[in-house]
């Protein structure tokens, strides 16, 4: 876990109504805020999250 990962923005940035996440991302709007100031281990904790959440809930636009 070195180094500032890349965005895990896709460009897609709508929340969505019933999730509160983000449809392009999976982040809550807080992360999202919180990207440009994170922590590199920040950054990968916040990865980590959307990855469980990926897992578990459909965010993604089709």
């Amino acid at each position: 876990m070195t180094g500032h990962p890349a965005s895990p923005c896709t460009g897609t940035c709508t929340l969505d109504p019933l999730s509160a996440l983000c449809r392009g991302c999976a982040r809550t709007i807080e992360e999202i805020m919180a990207w440009p100031n994170a922590s590199a281990a920040q950054k990968h904790a916040i990865l980590g999250a959307v990855g469980q959440r990926l897992q578990s809930v459909s965010v993604r636009s089709k």
